[in-house]
């Protein structure tokens, strides 16, 4: 079975849907369309989005209206889904679980550090609740998918200016340790399986300053795949032709 897998932070879904900017959709055929950051309640996502009739969606919206927010389309019929996950301890809606076959794949909104010592804390213990919760899934025979927007770029290669950003959250050596102990607990990093260390690859830019034409950007945005899917993966790549919004899509393609 052959699946392409798509990751987009649209940081607003109803502001792309004014811009048009997810009918690029309908000329691919995606099996799973997961969304971050949509900033809206289910009934308030738009019809308009694209003609591609997925028969499966699933949303997860924040208590606080107009923040975060996580939705997942699918053509594959789910044998279990939640839009609820004890991970997400202050109902932020970050989180898509959605399992099919013998693999549990997660949607997630990653908690961003910047606002406060404390936000950054919360980061932090999101980041290990959710790696407790998917090793735990694994010990029950699962294998694993996540993407999203993991709100750090994990070496240097993956952001323009890291040595202007060593002290900023989203590259703190803290944040990316997680990193490391995520890949250390083998999950594989699909874009780097890929494209190994090739240069300038990104999917996330500042609206100042040109940024984004200029490519000054960084690498926020994942797939991580257990290491028992690893000979599945037959590509990985980003979309940064696709605008719309401070990030552009991620794709997996596997091979089941």
């Amino acid at each position: 079975m052959y699946l392409k897998l798509v990751s987009w932070n649209v940081n607003g879904i109803r502001a792309v849907d004014k811009k048009e900017a997810l009918k690029w959709v309908d000329k691919h055929a995606i099996d799973i369309l997961a969304l971050q950051e949509i900033k809206a309640l289910k009934e308030q996502i738009p019809n308009t989005l694209f003609e591609t009739k997925f028969s499966h969606l699933q949303v997860s919206s924040s208590l606080k209206k107009g923040q975060s927010g996580t939705a997942l389309f699918s053509h594959l019929t789910p044998i279990y889904s939640s839009d609820t996950l004890e991970v997400d301890i202050l109902n932020e809606g970050r989180i898509n679980e959605f399992h099919f076959e013998n693999i549990a794949f997660f949607n997630v909104y990653f908690p961003n550090g910047q606002s406060s010592p404390e936000r950054l804390e919360y980061k932090l213990a999101f980041y290990e609740r959710f790696l407790d919760y998917i090793n735990e899934l694994r010990k029950q025979g699962k294998s694993i998918i996540v993407c999203g927007d993991v709100n750090t770029a994990h070496k240097e290669i993956d952001l323009a200016r890291p040595k202007a950003n060593e002290e900023t959250s989203g590259f703190l050596p803290i944040e990316r340790a997680w990193m490391d102990k995520l890949i250390k607990h083998n999950y594989i990093d699909t874009f780097r399986h890929i494209k190994g260390n090739e240069p300038h690859h990104y999917s996330w830019w500042s609206y100042r300053a040109n940024a984004r034409a200029n490519n000054v950007g960084w690498r926020i945005d994942y797939f991580f795949v257990s290491d028992d899917l690893k000979h599945k993966i037959k590509d990985a790549y980003i979309m940064p032709d696709i605008h719309g919004s401070d990030h552009c899509p991620v794709v997996l393609e596997l091979m089941l």
